[in-house]
């Protein structure tokens, strides 16, 4: 998803510099066969020659450049299938051998009921590539990390009574606004639809997340790694 707001001044630690690993060495060790990427709007996972991947987003190229419209000059990737990528009801079950989720789940509304439908959709064995920033080194970086018991009341209780607060705290810490001017923008997000990031965490929270899970969604953390900006988690479903 695209990264449009403007970092504040910070007296945080700049990036970690990259390791020797890359997203795209990470993808040839881990992955084969067929599957899918959701929202990869200009920025696809380069992955090796030998695989086979559809990509999945909530709308048309056309919507999109309508909803991104910081885009413009970039190319898109063809969207194969039009769907909502923390649902994916129109893909089958223990369909797919991989799912790539980069930068995806801290939009999610509901990101324990997002991971338990991409795991719907892997055979067993599949893998879950998903590459989550960091709020530390983004615009989110004022923002407080989304605690456990948050992610299990919007999974219980359903997003939508918290939506609102998230919308607030968005424009609030991110957008930098204030007075009127919060409810207004608040308002304009909102009517757009907008996919913020309604989570956030950094390495530490997000391991201790995906780690809670593990058992209750049925899946192994095998690999999670800080590379720049961004935690790239691999998740292989059990069997």
């Amino acid at each position: 998803m695209p990264e449009t707001a403007t970092i504040p001044p910070s007296t945080e630690p700049p990036a970690p510099k990259p390791p020797l690993l890359s997203r795209e060495v990470v993808a040839e060790f881990y992955l084969h066969g067929e599957g899918i990427e959701i929202g990869a709007l200009h920025n696809p996972l380069k992955v090796p020659g030998h695989l086979k991947v559809r990509y999945v987003d909530r709308m048309t190229e056309t919507d999109l450049r309508l909803q991104y419209p910081e885009l413009a000059a970039s190319p898109l990737v063809h969207v194969d299938v039009i769907d909502d990528g923390e649902k994916l009801t129109t893909v089958a079950a223990q369909s797919q051998d991989f799912v790539i989720a980069n930068h995806f789940l801290e939009h999610s509304q509901d990101p324990i009921g997002t991971i338990k439908n991409l795991m719907r959709v892997l055979k067993p064995g599949g893998i879950l590539y998903m590459a989550v920033p960091d709020k530390r080194y983004t615009f989110d970086r004022d923002r407080p990390i989304t605690s456990f018991q948050h992610l299990l009341d919007d999974h219980k209780n359903g997003p939508a009574a918290t939506k609102r607060g998230h919308y607030e705290e968005y424009a609030r810490l991110v957008n930098r606004a204030s007075g009127p001017g919060l409810e207004v923008e608040m308002k304009k997000l909102l009517d757009m639809d907008y996919s913020i990031h309604f989570h956030v965490w950094d390495k530490k929270a997000l391991t201790e997340f995906l780690n809670n899970m593990q058992d209750p969604l049925g899946f192994d953390l095998v690999f999670s790694m800080q590379i720049d900006i961004e935690v790239l988690n691999i998740l292989k479903k059990r069997s």
